[in-house]
């Protein structure tokens, strides 16, 4: 069995104390979880080793050209990269984290929220609040927020916000001095027909983060010092989610609670989906049933170097 991993929650990020093998880390708004191809931080190419140990800052952009990158928002909030795309950090706060997304395109994968984090996305000049659990894309070059699932409010101007609901969008226009203009009402989108290469992506690295929370969440007891939060994967090298209780991600890939082990299964993309098996025990268990995972392997060509190997 692995080592139990000891870990206080500090100010909603998590803080990693255990054996040296697992290191000492710290997530929290604009860690760099995951890179694909090419990537870059201010005009500077990132590696592998800056997975998990590299941060915006505020003011601070990250961009891809033939590649794709995954950051980490807030916990349980996790935004992805585009290729040829830029996001700039505005504000690291867990409170007020808002980030702009400056060219291309970007999904955003939201599996919990509270009312006390204010997550906003600007685009255009137009900030769009998220505030419901669900997957939501934006695009910079023809500006529009996309809800696949979820809903989002977005600034009209005067201080007034439009909601959008699952299987909406809106197209995002400013203004003089950047400020929103009156839109028109949200249209709804067929969702299937819009899963392309950046939703099927997606919900990838959703399942590899899946299969990571499958493999550490068995090793938390749920002490005195236990929230939800951010937690360290060194078998798959990223950071993965774990709450106070099983749930499923937009796109059907389920995550354990701490300190559960059991199985679940799900075929993924629209399959049928279930839980089984469910105990509180110490140690990790490895693999979904039904179209899951299959070893610590997969599909995507990015960045997963050190304790668990690579992705191929």
């Amino acid at each position: 069995m692995m080592p139990r991993i000891t870990m206080i929650a500090l100010a909603g990020a998590a803080l990693v104390l255990g054996p040296a093998a697992f290191g000492a880390n710290v997530a929290r708004p604009g860690t760099v979880n995951y890179i694909e191809g090419a990537a870059y931080l201010n005009g500077q190419q990132l590696t592998g080793k800056s997975v998990g140990s590299t941060d915006l800052n505020p003011g601070e952009e990250l961009s891809t050209q033939t590649g794709k990158s995954e950051i980490l928002l807030t916990p349980g909030v996790f935004l992805r990269l585009d290729d040829n795309s830029e996001v700039k950090m505005i504000s690291p706060d867990l409170t007020k984290t808002q980030v702009e997304l400056e060219h291309g395109r970007a999904g955003i994968e939201v599996d919990e929220i509270h009312p006390q984090n204010n997550l906003d996305i600007l685009d255009a000049g137009v900030t769009t609040q998220l505030v419901k659990n669900g997957y939501y894309e934006f695009n910079a070059d023809q500006p529009t927020a996309m809800v696949f699932d979820g809903k989002a409010a977005v600034e009209v101007g005067d201080g007034k916000y439009r909601a959008v609901k699952s299987h909406h969008e809106l197209a995002l226009v400013s203004g003089p001095g950047d400020k929103p203009l009156a839109q028109e009402k949200p249209a709804s989108f067929d969702t299937n027909e819009a899963k392309d290469d950046l939703y099927n992506w997606n919900s990838l690295r959703s399942q590899y983060l899946a299969e990571a929370n499958n493999q550490i969440a068995g090793e938390y007891g749920g002490g005195p010092g236990f929230a939800p939060s951010w937690y360290w994967d060194p078998y798959m090298w990223d950071y993965t989610f774990i709450g106070m209780g099983p749930f499923y991600s937009p796109f059907g890939w389920g995550f354990y609670p701490y300190g559960w082990a059991g199985g679940w299964y799900g075929g993924g993309y629209g399959g049928h989906y279930g839980y089984r098996g469910v105990g509180r025990v110490g140690g990790p268990v490895h693999g979904f049933a039904g179209g899951g995972f299959h070893g610590g392997a997969g599909a995507g060509g990015g960045f997963h170097g050190g304790g668990g190997g690579g992705h191929r």
